[in-house]
């Protein structure tokens, strides 16, 4: 995998320093609209191209993936002109503004018979794996809770009179988008799509939120999802069955391990990981489904994504947070 990156945030560095430990995968070119902004990066993890017009980098017959990382707002034109100059994509969570955005790019992907994966570490990991195989011995799931909080420097810039990307409804901010978006993909992934959605939110003068509690409910249980930039607190999920339960450590972000405490007495800990870079974990999924041309496990993963934008577009309409992707 030969890949050009769009972007220059620390996600990126993030991302680069997962590709660096990974055989035959490797950044050949990075794209900035602002060139000291690249050097920074590239200086880094020696990279030998920089672009500032991105249809240079697309052109590029040494890329084969684009790795995209640009504000949520823009991930749809950008996969969507890779995918057309035929590039394979990775792009980061959220997927895009709108469930319709969503389909379109799967569909365009399709079509090309490329390869698009969606950048989100939580479904990926090996203690979800080791997790999902713990579920049966919890019986029947009654509730599930998921909490992420992590206060953000940006939330004081926005409370200064300045507006960051992440609390931009111009650039498809906000805390479900930006942290709330993990617990989905965690709970979605176990247990699909709820019946019914609510998200009562903390909203900011500007319409976003700040942080907020998402209800779903399934048949036989109800998820709880909380997520804010303008609290800090002890990020976990917890799943409980009529048996017992299961502690994760660390929230679905990171799933740090967890613990299993069964109505019997049994209890247990877990944990898989050793790679303290969690976007190590999805790359090495990435590649090896790329390898097998395994179109199959991409579609499924990309049906997954879809999911999870429809479930978050339903919660951002209960709350009455709008994006201008939504008027397209």
């Amino acid at each position: 995998m030969r890949i050009g990156t769009i972007g220059t945030g620390f996600i990126v560095e993030h991302f680069l320093s997962a590709v660096a430990q990974i055989p035959d995968m490797n950044c050949t070119a990075i794209y900035s609209r602002t060139r000291e902004n690249a050097e920074k990066v590239a200086w880094k993890f020696e990279i030998d191209t920089i672009y500032t017009d991105l249809n240079e980098m697309l052109a590029d017959e040494n890329i084969n993936f684009v790795y995209v990382a640009s504000p949520n707002s823009l991930h749809y034109d950008h996969v969507r002109q890779a995918l057309e100059m035929g590039k394979n994509v990775i792009c980061e969570k959220p997927f895009t503004s709108t469930t319709k955005e969503a389909k379109e790019l799967i569909d365009l992907a399709k079509d090309k018979n490329l390869f698009l994966f969606e950048a989100i570490t939580t479904i990926h990991l090996p203690n979800f794996a080791l997790l999902r195989n713990h579920l049966d011995s919890l019986g029947r799931i009654r509730l599930v809770q998921a909490s992420y909080s992590q206060y953000s420097s940006r939330y004081d810039k926005l409370l200064s009179g300045e507006l960051p990307n992440v609390f931009n409804p111009e650039f498809s901010g906000g805390a479900l988008m930006d942290l709330g978006i993990y617990n989905l993909h965690f709970i979605i992934y176990l247990f699909g799509k709820p019946q019914n959605v609510q998200y009562y939110a903390n909203k900011h003068s500007n319409g976003i939120d700040t942080s907020g509690s998402l209800i779903m409910e399934y048949p036989d249980f109800i998820a709880t999802s909380i997520a804010g930039k303008d609290t800090k607190g002890e990020d976990y999920v917890q799943i409980k069955g009529e048996y017992g339960y299961l502690y994760v450590y660390g929230g679905a972000n990171g799933i740090r391990g967890f613990s299993v405490h069964l109505n019997s007495g049994l209890e247990e800990t877990v944990d898989g990981q050793d790679n303290s870079n969690l976007v190590y974990y999805e790359l090495l999924n990435f590649q090896a489904i790329y390898a097998n041309q395994d179109q199959y496990s991409c579609y499924t993963l990309l049906d997954h994504t879809e999911a999870v934008m429809e479930v978050t577009e339903a919660a951002r309409r209960s709350a009455n947070i709008t994006f201008p992707a939504d008027k397209t």
